[in-house]
């Protein structure tokens, strides 16, 4: 994975950009930065490979998907079926991103729901896969501060 000390004042520019307005063609904002439509193309593939560019990133709000319920669970698991558990999960399409945390908890899984009774449904479909042997479900209440990344990118 590509690090921040690795990214030039250039590669800077182009994550800025693409962080105010992430549906921006590379001919747009090649010109939008002043610089060359195959130096923007070359610099997003290289940062994509390196893991600079998470993937999957379109920024899809899951409220307008229908599912403005959002939940942490957390799953402990029998670790000699890791592997299964997370196959299991990666089918569940309420699941956005599973983290392996440090502590006590072994999988952070952030979910969305339609509705309290559906992320009931979603807690106990992650319940159930294999390997997992016990959950613990927050519910999220609001986001105060969202995911971003502007800040880090205008340090260097």
């Amino acid at each position: 994975m590509i690090r921040l000390q690795q990214l030039d004042p250039t590669d800077r520019r182009i994550l800025l950009a693409l962080d105010e307005d992430p549906r921006l063609p590379i001919m747009v904002l090649a010109q939008k930065l002043g610089l060359a439509r195959g130096t923007v193309q070359s610099r997003l593939e290289r940062m994509t490979s390196n893991g600079a560019l998470r993937p999957h990133s379109v920024r899809v709000d899951a409220a307008a998907l229908g599912r403005g319920v959002s939940a942490e669970v957390a799953a402990e698991l029998d670790q000699s079926q890791i592997d299964g558990a997370i196959a299991a999960l990666g089918r569940i399409p309420e699941v956005l991103e599973c983290l392996a945390p440090a502590g006590d908890t072994d999988l952070l899984i952030r979910v969305v729901a339609t509705s309290p009774d559906d992320l009931y449904r979603v807690s106990e479909e992650i319940r159930l896969c294999p390997g997992i042997t016990r959950t613990s479900t927050r519910m999220i209440l609001r986001t105060v501060i969202p995911y971003r990344t502007t800040a880090l990118l205008a340090e260097g």
